[in-house]
């Protein structure tokens, strides 16, 4: 039948032609729906209600303000969200899976959107199943809870369905594809883009920032309107200046903005042949401390050959390499197996094979059954060790070079036949990613299941120095110190060492490959699945290489640094204007009866100041050689240092201004112009650790704040909606404001 054997390549290019891609498109948001949608929220609302209350007043020019906020922060959320969408739906489509399927009689691997229906595929153990299949020759294990939030395995037989999204668990089997895209009982087509539900250090650490933010509002807010009841002033005309100071203070749009800065970061690691399923990994990268590298794939080549082959039975070296090529995966090679099909491809018997079970990490062997000359054999292929266990009698080994290279033995019914050593090489980029690594205070562990010997020689020609151990004789809390690898590792073992390592307070990456490194890239901070990965790795994954080595994950810590830099930049700098800001208000209301800024100008300093975070995603940074730290106390401290600085010299101003009787509309547009250029010399300041004037931001930055201090300028000479003010006052509030930024700048770096 059609099913059994698959389709032609010129059916499955009608098909597809025919009915589409295995995929179901996204639905769309237009920017318009965008821009309604941030109209029709909490922080819209207080906003909306502040407008509802000037209308009824009587004030046309302040409602006309509360609605340029609430256009600015509409269309401002828009646009990230729609950046971040684009750069999110170019990575999803990047990261479809890839399947093996039966075309025109030969076994080929396509993406899975090419999948039509009729098409034969095969289906492994860490498999996501790509499209609705019904199975032809064994049962497995699947994992169906994507589709019904079940998380317990379901036993599927032989002409059962399963399900586009679900996971092989166990077996491996043969099925025919029966729907696809919309028509699959998932609706949707596979995606790796697997946003994480738990929270990371940055995500944590911005709700306490947002929590703490709130609460201070809320206590000046008290204490504001005490102080009005006491005064017997009209709470009511308060009320939009209140709303005001909680749209302008509290970072409602930090992880919008945020998110943003990540999914730019994942576009450039798109083009280093990175891909990010999960943004908070780009994030966390910058405070790993630690990484686990699969020796496999990552130091070395990933292409084993085999360099000898030791006979211990009494049969030809022809027939027992031939019998080898039976056990081996030939609709899912291994390196392993291509190596041993390279080695024994020149070496035939005239057999059937009857039954194939592929290599799994629990069973230790890959096994087939073949016919010759109504004899029936059965093959193992696998560890040396496992299968010399199951001989009742195993040969004396000769001499082997067991130390010089992986070794794969092969048995005949049960009875330990020949033994290959196989060698890799390591990678002309080990060395120098090795040291790059190194030289960003990141310590790197190779993990490997080889014994200590061959580990040890491995780490020497790849430049780690430092002491290999065994994984049996590691202790439950272990040391990094002076530590190279870790040797004789399981699979199921790599999940022990990563929680170990956090449990003593490491930010951890991972990198692997298989079905049981899954559980290991799940729990690091920071997974990485390798090129070859299956596709349960890289659903685990945050991070997804796409070539082989350690080059790339260099190119991963730097996005880490780059992002921890700007997001620096911008929580330092909303942390202290936002306390620079309410304290003035505060102080100003308290010791001179007057609100010292208008709701007017309140709004122009919000919106001017918001506009350089489009861009901050964009900056310059320098690259940090070691770790860094989401520490809320650091942030405090660098961020009050500059809030006291800044109000201090504002209340100052704030003070000579009111005792030399100037009007409280030309005081209001003074300290607007002073809040706007402290907040553009505080970003400048923060963003680098040299002196703000020898670090040249980038090109957008300097023309966001170029063009914030140019409106604050034309606005305040001109009057459009606050009280003009003669050009020598701006010109004096901009050199006041210059000399109080060197100085902090000074005393940022004594501290």
């Amino acid at each position: 039948m059609t099913q059994y054997n698959g389709l032609s390549q010129s059916e499955a290019t009608a098909r597809l032609k025919s009915n589409g891609p295995n995929e179901v498109k996204e639905p769309t948001v237009s920017f318009i729906q965008g821009v309604l949608a941030r109209l029709w929220e909490p922080s819209a609302w207080i906003l909306e209600a502040a407008l509802v209350v000037e209308i009824v007043l009587g004030k046309g020019i302040q409602a006309g303000f509360i609605v340029l906020m609430l256009l600015f922060a509409a269309v401002n959320g828009a646009i990230q969200s729609t950046r971040a969408r684009a750069v999110l739906r170019k990575l999803s489509h990047e990261l479809t899976p890839l399947v093996a399927v039966k075309r025109s009689s030969k076994w080929v691997t396509k993406p899975a959107k090419e999948l039509v229906v009729g098409d034969l595929i095969s289906l492994r153990q860490g498999d996501i199943i790509p499209a609705d299949a019904c199975l032809l020759d064994n049962a497995i294990q699947v994992n169906e809870s994507s589709i019904t939030g079940e998380a317990a395995s379901v036993h599927r037989q032989v002409n059962q369905t399963v399900y586009a999204g679900t996971e092989v668990l166990t077996g491996h089997t043969l099925a025919v594809v029966t729907a696809i895209g919309a028509d699959s009982r998932s609706g949707k087509t596979i995606t790796l883009l697997n946003q994480s539900a738990a929270p990371g250090h940055l995500q944590q650490l911005l709700g306490r920032i947002i929590n703490d933010l709130a609460i201070l509002d809320s206590v000046l807010a008290i204490i504001l309107i005490v102080a009005a009841l006491i005064r017997g002033e009209n709470l009511i005309s308060m009320f939009p200046f209140l709303a005001m100071l909680f749209i302008a203070t509290i970072p409602i749009a930090m992880p919008s903005s945020f998110a943003v800065a990540n999914s730019v970061e994942a576009k450039v690691l798109s083009r280093d042949h990175v891909l990010v399923s999960d943004l908070s990994g780009i994030q966390e990268a910058a405070n790993l401390d630690v990484l686990l590298v699969d020796k496999t794939g990552t130091i070395t080549e990933n292409k084993p050959v085999v360099v000898t082959f030791t006979n211990l039975s009494d049969l030809p070296d022809e027939t027992v390499r031939a019998y080898s090529a039976f056990a081996c995966d030939q609709q899912h090679p291994s390196v392993i197996d291509q190596a041993i099909l390279t080695f024994t491809s020149n070496n035939h018997v005239e057999a059937t094979l009857s039954n194939f079970t592929p290599f799994t990490a629990e069973t230790g062997y890959a096994s087939a059954t073949i016919t010759i000359a109504d004899r029936l054999l059965k093959v193992r292929l696998g560890s040396l060790k496992v299968l010399q266990s199951r001989d009742p009698e195993s040969p004396k080994l000769p001499h082997l070079a067991l130390d010089a290279g992986r070794s794969v033995a092969i048995s005949i019914n049960e009875h330990l036949v020949g033994v290959y050593i196989l060698e890799d090489t390591i990678r002309a980029d080990s060395r120098q990613a090795i040291e790059a690594i190194k030289n960003r205070g990141v310590q790197l562990v190779m993990l490997t299941g080889d014994n200590v010997k061959t580990a040890q020689t491995i780490a020497l020609n790849a430049g780690l120095t430092g002491q290999i151990v065994a994984f049996s004789q590691l202790p439950a809390t272990f040391s990094l110190q002076n530590l190279a690898g870790i040797a004789e590792v399981k699979p199921e073992d790599k999940l022990a060492i990563v929680q170990r390592l956090q449990a003593s307070g490491h930010i951890v990456g991972m990198t692997g490959d298989g079905v049981n490194d899954a559980p290991a890239i799940k729990q690091a901070e920071v997974g990485i699945a390798v090129e070859n990965a299956v596709d349960l790795a890289k659903r685990a994954a945050k991070m997804i290489l796409l070539e082989p080595g350690l080059t790339s994950i260099i190119e991963i810590l730097d996005s880490g640094h780059r992002v921890y830099q700007r997001m620096m930049t911008w929580t330092i700098t909303k942390l202290s204007r936002t306390a620079e800001l309410t304290i003035i208000l505060t102080l100003g209301y308290l010791l001179n009866h007057f609100l010292p800024l208008t709701l007017n100008a309140m709004i122009l300093v919000a919106i001017l100041n918001d506009l350089v975070t489009l861009v901050l995603g964009t900056d310059r940074t320098s690259i940090s050689h070691h770790p860094e730290n989401w520490h809320l106390g650091k942030l405090g401290f660098i961020s009050g240092t500059l809030a006291i600085g800044w109000t201090l010299v504002g209340m100052i101003i704030l003070t000579l201004l009111t005792n030399l009787h100037v009007s409280q509309g030309q005081i209001s547009t003074i300290i607007f112009n002073y809040l706007i250029f402290s907040a553009m010399l505080t970003i400048l300041i923060t963003r680098s650790n040299r002196n703000f004037w020898r670090s040249k931001p980038s090109r957008a930055v300097m023309t966001a704040i170029t063009i914030n201090i140019v409106l604050t300028i034309t606005l305040s000479l001109l009057g459009w909606g606050i009280v003009a003010i003669r050009a020598t006052t701006i010109l004096a509030v901009l050199a006041i404001t210059l000399v109080t930024g060197v100085l902090l700048t000074r005393m940022r770096r004594l501290l």
